[in-house]
């Protein structure tokens, strides 16, 4: 009896074993798929927002924040839910980043672009060629709009058509004033006409559109201040419960019923501020 009680022990240990083996195998291969999604997006928004920086090591720094919100907040709570959401909002916080990064980028080149289309049209009107006067443009104006022309003028002395580089340029800035420049330039290239003055009204609606923006965003603040506010309530609430009545809390962390409560809770939360968010949009 005794052989056999060895030899089913040396059977779950085996295959426990294994099990864990095969597991191991499939997070390993999991992790190793996101860091290389991660790299490869973080990498073509770096090199459009023109940050030489290496995305490996901004890989590293997820990973870091991730540890150190995860371990603060167990230190805080002695909650592992908590902490296991700490940890995924510190992985998802630099790529939050990364793109709210490149629509600051899109929008200050929105802004730069009337101005620069005036002086375009200026240089077109002087007898400039394009290429001549988008140089000029690109020696006086400022980041982003004089790095994304210039990239566009280098592409074209490494021979790359001309209208390549125009759609290149509309790929890293896809808006819609970029698309109107693109277009209007595309088709001045193949069939003439007096780009001077499409060029001076599109400046004049994309000079408008940003002020209407500017008005709409204006008027929506107190619609976002009130889903920042809805968002984190429920949150601090819980938080300053948690601290005010641990044994009654614990009934919300560490039983079934309380974790569908939770999973009801967050449902709701993001119902309620994905309604907000959607309200407050308004697209011009």
């Amino acid at each position: 009896m005794t052989v056999w009680v060895w030899l089913a022990m040396l059977s779950i240990a085996l295959a426990a074993g294994a099990a864990v083996w095969m597991i191991s195998g499939v997070v390993i291969q999991a992790f190793a798929r996101q860091r290389d999604a991660f790299t490869e997006q973080a990498g073509v928004r770096l090199s459009e927002a023109f940050l030489f920086i290496d995305p490996s090591r901004l890989w590293i720094a997820a990973m870091v924040l991730a540890g150190l919100a995860a371990s603060l907040t167990m230190a805080l709570t002695q909650q592992w839910i908590l902490a296991g959401a700490a940890a995924i909002a510190g992985m998802v916080l630099p790529r939050r980043w990364l793109n709210q990064l490149r629509l600051r980028r899109q929008h200050r080149f929105d802004m730069q672009l009337p101005d620069a289309l005036l002086a375009l049209a200026g240089g077109l009107r002087a007898g400039a060629s394009v290429q001549g006067a988008v140089g000029h443009v690109v020696a006086e104006a400022n980041a982003p709009l004089n790095q994304e022309l210039g990239l566009m003028l280098r592409q074209q002395r490494l021979g790359v058509s001309f209208e390549d580089a125009l759609l290149n340029l509309q790929a890293r800035m896809p808006t819609e004033a970029t698309v109107l420049l693109v277009s209007s330039l595309r088709i001045a290239s193949d069939t003439g006409g007096n780009l001077a003055d499409a060029l001076e009204r599109i400046a004049s609606t994309v000079r408008s559109r940003l002020h209407m923006e500017g008005r709409i965003r204006a008027l929506t603040a107190q619609g976002r201040l009130q889903a920042l506010v809805v968002g984190l309530l429920p949150v601090l609430l819980v938080l300053v419960l948690h601290k005010l009545e641990p044994e009654a809390m614990a009934e919300l962390w560490r039983t079934p019923m309380g974790w569908a409560t939770l999973t009801i809770l967050v449902m709701m939360e993001t119902c309620g501020l994905w309604l907000i968010r959607r309200i407050v949009r308004i697209d011009v």
